[in-house]
């Protein structure tokens, strides 16, 4: 297989002190994957925590300053809008259950740090959803603009409703009721999660989901349904993760156990293949093994390789691979099959591309 084009970029990742041997020649193109990957603040976190920013060339030292700056702000920002959440939603007396970005950055887990964060996941029971959106749009939140079909995609087929948007600050939140669309092939009982979740220190309204359970939804987000965007940036994600759960002992057996429970063994076989081919993740091999038996083998395995390591690369926009777009359609594709059954999966694909066209 040919050399990965964001070979630099990874190395950093793996190693930041690699950083300090790049040619400023070579250092545009990096930042450019980097800021496109979402990775510029995580790759100045690492060289700031390492004591090393202030020995790269002046010019790309300052992107990389101003990105941490930047994930600084974010992380703020995000912790600001929980405690808004709190407010919101105190009235229903439900706990108020993060995930992903969000829940990372409240627990103070490695995975936030350097991190830039988009829209703030929450997880309620379905049973809640009007109370909450009420609540919500009290507060100032309102449901995002969406036609009929879109409101009834969400409403009736996904495992969430249309993203709230508030009204002065623009902030997002995706309120869902459980991780995987209804309609996917995979049946999991939405309470099998909630279950899990466990309050933050100091703030006994907050929640987020137990160690393995974080894997389970990160894994499953990003391998089953098919936005490659900041592919790399959510790789990066597990790869933190595991190495910070798995320094405890019982979270490996944990782990196996969860997914084989919730039936998301494939996904997290995923994760854990691609953290470590990629970002060099220590796995315990019995672990590994363990979840290879409920992954594909032979050609079909080679197939997913071959996609999933293109689909994962960070791109430079200005040197565009056809290979990595390629493979994000195709995954695409799948990720919807996965959630979607025929009846549906054709219609929306249909109307999906008829929108692009106009577009």
């Amino acid at each position: 297989m040919r050399p990965r084009p964001d070979a630099i970029l990874i190395a950093a990742l793996r190693e930041p002190e690699r950083l300090l041997d790049v040619p400023l020649s070579e250092w545009g193109a990096l930042i450019r994957r980097g800021r496109h990957a979402g990775l510029l603040g995580r790759l100045a976190f690492l060289l700031d925590e390492r004591g090393l920013i202030g020995r790269v060339p002046e010019q790309p030292r300052q992107h990389l300053v101003s990105a941490l700056t930047m994930a600084e702000k974010h992380r703020r920002d995000v912790l600001w809008e929980v405690r808004c959440l709190e407010q919101a939603l105190e009235p229903l007396a439900l706990p108020l259950i993060l995930l992903k970005g969000a829940a990372y950055a409240i627990a103070d887990l490695p995975a936030s740090r350097g991190r830039t964060f988009g829209d703030i996941d929450i997880l309620v029971p379905r049973a809640a959803i009007r109370d909450v959106e009420r609540c919500l749009a009290a507060a100032g939140w309102r449901p995002s603009p969406v036609d009929r079909w879109d409101e009834r995609f969400y409403r009736e087929w996904m495992h969430q409703i249309p993203p709230m948007v508030h009204a002065y600050r623009d902030t997002i939140v995706d309120v869902h009721h459980t991780i995987v669309p209804p309609t996917a092939r995979v049946k999991l009982s939405p309470s099998k999660l909630l279950e899990t979740a466990r309050p933050v220190a100091n703030r006994p309204n907050v929640f987020t989901l137990g160690p393995a359970e974080i894997i389970v939804h990160s894994a499953t987000h990003l391998f089953n349904e098919g936005e490659f965007g900041r592919s790399l940036r959510d790789l990066t994600d597990l790869d933190l993760l595991l190495r910070h759960f798995g320094s405890v002992p019982d979270f490996w057996p944990s782990l196996l156990a969860r997914t084989e429970e919730l039936d998301l063994l494939r996904p997290v076989f995923y994760a854990l293949r691609y953290t470590q081919r990629i970002l060099g993740t220590p796995v315990p091999d019995h672990v590994a093994n363990a979840a290879g038996k409920r992954g594909p083998a032979g050609v079909r395995l080679r197939v997913m390789d071959a996609l999933f390591e293109r689909a994962l690369a960070a791109e430079d926009l200005e040197d565009p691979d056809r290979s990595v777009s390629a493979a994000r359609f195709m995954l695409y594709i799948r990720g919807h099959y996965l959630r979607l059954p025929p009846r549906l999966l054709l219609p929306h694909l249909v109307r999906k591309a008829a929108l692009r066209g106009k577009a």
